[in-house]
C-alpha cells in the first residue's frame, strides 16, 4: 500500500541488467557480443526515452522545469555577480522607496478614519476676512445646532491644556474640552467606564473627565479601577468616568490625554474658541448642507451686526480638515519615488538587454541542441521574475526601515498631531501595493530579453558575424530607454530645485526679528496660589529679574503667546473718531513685556517701546505692527490715535514696529497689536531669554532659574527660537518634500548618467571594428571624438527637450507647496538643463576617449 518509490538510478541499474541478462542470452545462441548488445539495444528501444518516462512518471512536467530553471537562473546570477549586484541593488532602492512612501499615503490618505461612517463627517468653522478656518463662539455653536435642517448631531470641541496637580506640583498635560455628544457623533465608545451624557455639560454638575487610552497606560498603569478617580486640573476636581479605545485620535484636538465637558453657559457671542463636528443625515449632501449652514451664518449676522459682522460659515469634510495640509505633499514625493522606480526598472531592463545579447551564441547553441523557443522563452521569463522577487523581498526589508527612519525624522509636537502614523508599517494595503510593483517590475524584466529573440534566428546566432542587427535593435532600444531616464531625471531635479529654493525663500523670509540666542521656556502659575492680578504682575516682574542675572542674559522678554504659531488669540476692535465704515476690523493681539521687543530686536518705526512701569496704574497703551498701520491708517502717522478693543477703554497707539511673523513662516502677514503685560496680568506666559552664550546651553539654567522662583510652577515646552522655527509644521513640510525629493533627483540623475555611458560605451564596443576602417582610411582622433559625442548629445537634447515640457508641468503640479518660486522657474529650469547636459558629457566623454584610443590594427585583427 504504501510502495516505495524506485529512484532514477535503480532504474537505470534494472535497465543495465536487464540489457545484460538479454544479451547473455543472446551470446548463448552463438551471436558475437558485439552484435548481441546490438540487437539488445534495438529490441529494447531508446534507453534514456525510457528513463525520461519514468523520472516524469508521478511528476507535474511544468513544475519540475520551473525548479530546473529557477536552479539555472541561480548559477546564472552566481555566474555574474556585478550583474546581479548591480541590478538587484537598483531595483531594491526603487521599490523600497515607493513602498516606504506609499506606507504614509496608505495611513493619511487611504486608510479610513476610526469613526463610524466617516465620510458622513464634516467640521464646522466661521469664515471672517482674516481667514476661513477660524473659532466658533458658544452662542453661535448653539444657534448652529439648533437652527440647522441637515446634521444629525452637531457638536464642538476645544483643543487645550490643563494645568494637572501632581506631588511635584504642577504638571502641563494636553487635553480638550467638548461638548456632550462629541463622541457619540464621531461614533466612538468608551472601553472602559462611560460617555458623557446630555445635560453633563450644564454648570451645576460635577466636573468629569474622559482618559485617552494612552494616558491610562502612562498615567495609571491601565489599572482597571481608574473609573471613579479623582484628578486635578486647572484647580478643579474631576471625576474619571471612562477610557477611550486604543485606536480611538482626533487629529484637529491631538494631542489630548483628557477629554472634559465644556460646559455651557458662555454667553459672549463674540468669544472664538471652538470648532464644530457635525455627522449628515442620511441622504444630505455635502452641498447642501453647506448651503443650509451658510444661511444661519447670515440671517446671525442680520440679527447681531457688532458682534457677527463679516462672519460667514465655512465646512470641510473632516479628511480634509486632518490630512489636507500634507496631501499634496505626500503625492509629490510619491510620484518623486514612482519616477525613481521607473528609471531604475529602465535601467536594469538595459541591463538586462545587454546581458540578454552576451547570451546569444549561449541562446543558439542551446537551440542547435533542440531546446523549443518556447523553452528558451520560458528559461528567460524564470530568470526575469526570480531578479524582480529577490529585488522585492530585499526592497520590503530595506522599505520597512525608511519607514521607520522617516518616522523618526517627523517632529514629536507634529507627530503627535498625525495620529493616523501611530500603526505605520506593512499592512495588507502596502503588501499589495509592494506585489503589484513587483508583478510589474517582473513582467517588465521577464519579457524585455524576449525582444532579441523575437528578431533574430537563433541558428544564424552560431556566426559570429550575426552581431550587428542585434547589436542595433539593442542601441535602439537603450537610446529610447536613456532618453526617458533623462527626462524623468530632469522632472525631478526641477522638483528638487524649486522645493529646495522655495525652503531657502521660506527660511530666509523677513519675519521681524533675531531669531538667533533666544531661549525660551513656557510657564503656568498655580492658579490658586496666584488669583490676582498683582499677584501675578508680582511673579512676572520677579522671573524677569532671576532670569537677567543669569551669566550671558542680555534681555529678557513675556509674551502671552510666541511668534512662528498659528494665528489664534484674536481680536476685533473699533477705531474712536472714524466712520464706521462697516468692515470688521480682527487683528492679533499679544499681551508682552518692555523687553519683548528688545529681546527680539524688532525695529521701531516711529513712537516708542513700553517702559517697564507701564502696569494697570497707567493709561491703556498699545503698539501696532505695519501691516496694521498701513491697513487701518493709510497715509498717515498712528502714533497718538486710539484703537479700541473694548468701547469703553480705547488704548492709545505708542508706537508702531515692523511685522513679526505671528503666523506660520509660510502665511501671510496680518495686523497685530501688542499690549503691556503688567497692565493685564496674566498666569500662564512665556519667558524669552537672549544670551550671548550658545542658547541651548542656556536653557537648562534658565528653567532651574524659574523653578527657584516658584517650584510648583508649571515649566514646559523649553525651546530655542531657532529650534522653534526648525520644528515649525510649515518649515518641517517644506524641507521634507524639498530632501526627499532631491534624494530621489541625485539618485534619478546617477542611475540616467551610467545609463547613458552603458549605452555609449556598448555602442562603441559595437563599432570597433568601424571605427578601426576610419582611423585606417585616416579618421583623425578628433572626428571619432565627434561620431561618438554626436550620438550622445543627440540623446541628451531629446531627453532634455522632453524633460522640459514634462518639468513645467510637473511644477504647476506643485505650485501650491512652493513659497515666494513660480512653477515655471527660469533659473531653475536652465540651471538643472545645464547640470544634466555637463552630467551626461562627461559620462560620453569617456566611452568616447577609449574610441578614439583603438589601434585600428587590433580593432581588425579582433574582428
Amino acid at each position: 500500500m504504501f510502495k516505495r518509490t524506485r529512484s532514477t538510478d535503480d532504474f537505470a541499474e534494472e535497465i543495465k541488467a536487464h540489457l545484460e541478462l538479454e544479451a547473455d542470452e543472446l551470446k548463448r545462441e552463438g551471436l558475437s557480443e558485439d552484435e548481441a548488445y546490438r540487437r539488445t539495444r534495438v529490441e529494447f528501444g531508446n534507453v534514456h526515452t525510457a528513463q525520461e518516462r519514468f523520472y516524469l512518471k508521478d511528476r507535474v512536467e511544468w513544475v519540475d522545469n520551473f525548479v530546473r530553471d529557477v536552479k539555472f537562473a541561480l548559477r546564472q546570477l552566481r555566474k555574474n555577480p556585478g550583474f546581479a549586484i548591480t541590478a538587484i541593488l537598483i531595483l531594491t532602492l526603487g521599490l523600497a522607496s515607493s513602498v516606504a512612501i506609499f506606507a504614509f499615503v496608505d495611513a493619511a490618505l487611504i486608510k479610513p478614519l476610526p469613526y463610524q461612517d466617516p465620510h458622513r463627517l464634516v467640521m464646522l468653522f466661521e469664515s471672517i476676512p482674516l481667514g476661513p478656518r477660524f473659532h466658533l463662539s458658544y452662542p453661535d455653536y448653539l444657534d448652529w445646532k439648533r437652527e440647522n435642517r441637515v446634521f444629525s448631531s452637531l457638536d464642538v470641541f476645544e483643543p487645550q491644556g490643563f494645568m494637572m496637580k501632581t506631588s511635584d506640583g504642577l504638571r502641563q498635560t494636553d487635553g480638550a474640552r467638548v461638548s456632550a455628544g462629541f463622541f457619540r457623533t464621531l461614533g466612538v465608545k468608551p472601553v472602559l467606564g462611560r460617555d458623557f451624557y446630555d445635560g453633563e455639560d450644564k454648570p451645576e454638575t460635577p466636573r468629569t473627565a474622559l482618559l485617552s487610552y494612552a494616558a491610562w497606560q502612562k498615567r495609571y498603569g491601565r489599572n482597571p479601577n481608574v473609573v471613579g478617580q479623582p484628578v486635578e486640573l486647572d484647580g478643579e476636581i474631576y471625576t474619571v468616568i471612562g477610557v477611550l479605545p486604543r485606536q480611538f485620535s482626533f487629529a484637529p484636538a491631538e494631542p489630548a490625554d483628557f477629554w472634559t465637558i465644556k460646559k455651557a453657559g458662555d454667553t459672549c457671542r463674540g468669544c472664538h474658541s471652538l470648532f464644530g463636528v457635525a455627522r449628515l443625515k442620511d441622504g444630505v449632501a455635502f452641498a447642501a448642507a453647506f448651503a443650509n449652514i451658510k444661511t444661519i451664518a447670515e440671517n446671525l449676522e442680520k440679527l447681531y451686526p457688532d458682534s457677527n459682522r463679516e462672519q460667514k460659515a465655512f465646512m470641510l469634510p473632516l479628511t480634509e480638515v486632518i490630512v489636507g495640509d500634507i496631501r499634496p505633499i505626500l503625492l509629490v514625493i510619491l510620484s518623486a519615488a514612482g519616477l525613481l522606480l521607473l528609471i531604475a526598472s529602465v535601467n536594469v531592463a538595459s541591463l538586462l538587454l545587454v546581458r540578454t545579447e552576451s547570451r546569444r551564441r549561449e541562446t543558439a547553441v542551446r537551440g542547435a541542441l533542440g531546446a523549443s523557443p518556447k523553452r528558451l522563452v520560458v528559461q528567460f521569463i524564470t530568470e526575469g521574475l526570480l531578479l524582480a522577487a529577490i529585488g522585492s523581498v530585499f526592497g520590503l526589508v530595506l522599505a520597512q526601515q525608511g519607514m521607520r527612519l522617516l518616522a523618526l525624522l517627523i517632529p514629536k509636537d507634529m507627530l503627535a498631531a498625525m495620529p493616523f502614523l501611530r500603526d505605520l508599517g506593512i499592512n495588507s494595503h502596502v503588501l499589495l501595493f509592494a506585489n503589484a510593483l513587483a508583478a510589474l517590475a517582473g513582467a517588465l524584466f521577464a519579457f524585455t530579453p524576449i525582444l532579441l529573440l523575437r528578431f533574430t534566428e537563433i541558428r544564424e546566432d552560431l556566426s559570429e558575424g550575426s552581431r550587428t542587427s542585434a547589436g542595433t535593435l539593442w542601441r535602439r532600444f537603450g537610446a529610447n530607454m536613456v532618453v526617458v531616464e533623462l527626462a524623468t531625471a530632469m522632472v525631478l531635479l526641477v522638483g528638487a530645485g524649486l522645493l529646495g529654493k522655495s525652503l531657502y525663500k521660506l527660511l530666509h523670509a523677513d519675519i521681524g526679528m533675531q531669531s538667533g540666542h533666544i531661549a525660551t521656556v513656557n510657564v503656568q502659575a498655580q492658579p490658586e496660589r496666584y488669583n490676582k492680578p498683582e499677584l501675578k504682575g508680582a511673579l512676572a516682574h520677579e522671573i524677569e529679574r532671576r532670569v537677567m542675572a543669569l551669566p550671558g542674559v542680555q534681555s529678557v522678554g513675556i509674551t502671552t503667546k510666541m511668534p512662528i504659531e498659528d494665528a489664534d488669540g484674536t481680536s476685533s476692535f473699533s477705531i474712536p473718531g472714524k466712520p464706521d465704515p462697516g468692515v470688521h476690523k480682527e487683528v492679533a493681539v499679544r499681551f508682552v513685556t518692555a523687553g519683548y521687543m528688545t529681546t527680539l530686536r524688532t525695529r521701531l518705526i516711529s513712537g516708542r517701546y513700553f517702559t517697564g512701569d507701564e502696569d494697570s496704574s497707567k493709561p491703556p497703551v498699545v503698539i501696532v505692527n505695519q501691516t496694521l498701520a498701513k491697513q487701518y491708517f493709510p497715509g498717515e502717522d498712528p502714533v497718538g490715535k486710539q484703537i479700541a478693543f473694548d468701547p469703553k477703554t480705547p488704548l492709545l497707539i505708542v508706537g508702531v514696529i515692523n511685522d513679526i511673523q505671528e503666523g506660520q513662516l509660510d502665511a501671510g502677514q496680518r495686523g497685530a497689536a501688542y499690549r503691556p503685560f503688567y497692565q493685564v496680568p496674566f498666569g500662564g506666559f512665556v519667558v524669552l531669554a537672549r544670551t550671548s552664550q550658545d542658547e541651548r546651553a542656556a536653557l537648562p539654567s534658565l528653567t532651574m532659574a524659574l523653578h527657584d522662583v516658584d517650584n510648583a510652577m508649571a515649566l514646559y515646552k523649553p525651546i530655542t527660537m531657532d529650534q522653534k522655527i526648525h520644528d515649525a509644521p510649515s518649515t518641517y513640510l517644506h524641507r521634507s518634500s524639498a530632501w526627499l525629493v532631491a534624494g530621489f533627483a541625485v539618485m534619478a540623475l546617477v542611475l540616467s548618467v551610467v545609463g547613458l555611458y552603458g549605452v555609449i560605451a556598448y555602442s562603441v564596443s559595437q563599432r570597433t571594428r568601424e571605427i578601426g576602417v576610419r582611423m585606417a582610411l585616416g579618421a583623425q582622433r578628433g572626428s571619432v571624438y565627434a561620431l561618438v559625442l554626436r550620438q550622445a548629445g543627440w540623446l541628451t537634447l531629446s531627453g532634455l527637450v522632453i524633460g522640459l515640457v514634462c518639468s513645467v508641468a510637473a511644477s504647476i503640479f506643485i505650485r501650491k507647496l512652493l513659497f515666494g518660486v513660480q512653477a515655471w522657474d527660469t533659473t531653475t529650469l536652465c540651471g538643472v538643463a545645464i547640470l544634466l547636459g555637463l552630467v551626461s558629457l562627461v559620462a560620453s566623454f569617456l566611452p568616447a576617449h577609449r574610441a578614439a584610443s583603438v589601434n585600428p590594427t587590433d580593432a581588425l585583427h579582433a574582428e
